[in-house]
């Protein structure tokens, strides 16, 4: 069995991975090698190759957090079989970045002037062009590395052309043959500023219409060796063009093969690594533990507890429970192996919700206390949201000071009540009311307050009411009491929250069977992971 350390090198490499992918790190060879038909082979592999960055922390490998076992492992695992499985998950999770986020792409990002990494890369390579000038500026000029880029720069103008584009691939290869040019250098007759001007038709008919005016502005460039920088320049522009183009022709091949690509991914993944499931299986057995204490907790207070039979748990209920347990989740904590997919969408979901929360116990409270003077002042409660949001605004950052945007948001509260007595020509609210509003709103924070704790099980109340609906059917449950004002937020989180959910069984549906199975049967025979998948 594999300890918990490799579980947790695995869990880290993979968001090495994405950080890379994700946050415009750009040098590195991002593959994603997809098996599900019907793909083309064309679009089996995407490789995007930007040149010449620096990584600020040097190996992405770096970031993958050894810790000591206090137990050595059953059965050792080679490095071989530990970066398969790292492979695996980088694929599994690429792929589905791909398919379910419209807005993934690769972008260029370069480091900051002022950054030190971005300091080191300006001299290094100003120490390069500087070089490359005295050399062309030599008499007779030595070209040696002015052919290197030439080189370079053919095989990445190779690189862009599709299987069957033979007259230009033909006709690169004729213009830009090294060979040749170095017998031009030899009698000192190369025309390097004719070789520049045919490079840059050719990049201008290869490119995206979006990089025409970058072409144009190298046709005005005179100094040449200026010229091949921002050749370079360009050249990393159009490699990303090309990487996102791939992106979206790939998505709705993914999209159609998504689920079975996926579960047959995890499938290798947990031969490779048999215990790949344990935060998985602790994770549902935890929602099992919960759901039992709940029926012992409502047999207890009932005649006749102690003759009743043994507990019968719904795993749909179980399943059903574990993914609300998502929405309250701290995510400083791994989360199952199963939900790492999707781990940063749940983790928006849960501070969106945090910041709704706020919101409708602000509103809750200034209506018990307030009501009366408001009653008649139409959409008062969305007039209170537009209060609070901007205030909240960031409110999960750790820098975010949430008692003090409690303050600021009842002071505006009262300020807004007051003036809009005033408008209506009635009294104000006196000294000690406002102390009073403003008091039970900035208790908002406190732990067991029962204000939070009242909003926060009905919030839990629609999600799970959601879960409970069935996949097909598109309708939104009844919003409890109090939470009216965040209707329309909390639709659109739900159905957010319901399709990561309803995704996520249809994958690993089968792996939660056999997990459940063990669990609440441990009795039943054990087997493959088996092709249907729980349903609601």
């Amino acid at each position: 069995m594999m300890t918990r350390t490799v579980i947790q090198i695995l869990h880290a490499s993979l968001k090495a991975q994405l950080l890379l992918a994700t946050l415009n790190i750009q040098d590195r060879a991002l593959t994603v090698i997809l098996q599900a038909n019907p793909v083309p082979q064309h679009c089996v592999s995407l490789c995007v190759e930007c040149h010449q960055q620096l990584y600020p922390w040097g190996s992405p490998w770096a970031l993958l957090p050894f810790r000591n076992s206090a137990s050595p492992p059953k059965t050792v695992i080679t490095f071989d079989e530990l970066m398969a499985a790292a492979r695996n998950l980088t694929d599994l999770t690429l792929a589905h970045e791909i398919a379910v986020n419209a807005n993934f792409c690769i972008k260029h990002e370069d480091f900051p002037q002022n950054s030190f990494a971005g300091t080191v890369k300006q001299i290094v390579h100003k120490a390069f062009w500087d070089h490359l000038e005295s050399e062309l500026n030599e008499d007779p000029p030595e070209y040696e590395h002015a052919i290197k880029l030439f080189e370079e720069i053919k095989e990445i103008l190779l690189s862009f052309l599709t299987p069957g584009a033979n007259r230009i691939h033909n006709q690169i290869c004729e213009v830009l043959d090294t060979d040749l040019i170095r017998q031009q250098a030899e009698h000192n007759a190369v025309d390097i500023h004719g070789l520049a001007n045919y490079i840059i038709n050719t990049m201008g008919k290869l490119c995206a219409p979006v990089r025409d005016n970058d072409i144009k502005q190298l046709k005005a460039t005179d100094n040449i060796v200026e010229l091949l920088r921002q050749i370079f320049r360009v050249l990393d522009l159009m490699k990303v063009d090309m990487a996102n183009y791939t992106i979206q022709n790939l998505r709705p091949y993914l999209q159609r093969n998504l689920v079975d690509y996926e579960r047959t991914k995890f499938q290798e993944i947990l031969e490779e690594t048999p215990s790949a499931l344990d935060l998985t299986t602790e994770w549902i057995k935890e929602s099992i533990e919960d759901e039992l204490s709940s029926i012992s907790d409502e047999s207890s207070s009932s005649p006749g507890a102690d003759s009743s039979p043994k507990p019968i748990i719904s795993p749909t209920l179980v399943l059903n429970n574990g993914y609300l347990k998502l929405l309250q989740w701290d995510y400083r904590k791994t989360i199952p192996e199963t939900l790492i997919t999707d781990e940063v969408r749940l983790q928006e979901l849960r501070e969106k919700l945090n910041q709704l929360k706020i919101i409708a116990c602000v509103c809750l409270i200034t209506n018990n206390m307030v009501g009366a003077a408001i009653v008649d002042v139409p959409d008062f409660a969305h007039q209170l949201k537009r209060i609070s949001v901007p205030l909240l605004e960031g409110m999960n950052k750790k820098t975010f000071d949430l008692k003090e945007a409690l303050n600021a948001i009842g002071v505006q509260i009262c300020s807004k009540v007051n003036r809009s007595l005033t408008e209506r020509g009635l009294p104000t609210l006196n000294e000690e009311m406002q102390s009073n509003l403003m008091g039970q709103i900035a208790h908002i924070v406190e732990e067991n307050n029962p204000v939070s704790s009242l909003i926060d099980k009905r919030i839990q109340f629609f999600m799970r009411s959601l879960l409970a609906l069935p996949s097909f059917q598109k309708c939104m449950p009844t919003m409890p009491g109090g939470l009216s004002v965040i209707q329309t937020e909390m639709e659109f989180i739900g159905s957010q929250y319901a399709s990561i959910v309803n995704f996520n069984k249809q994958v690993y549906g089968p792996f939660y069977a056999n997990i459940l199975r063990k669990l609440l049967f441990p009795e039943a025979p054990m087997g493959k992971a088996e092709t249907e998948t729980p349903t609601t």
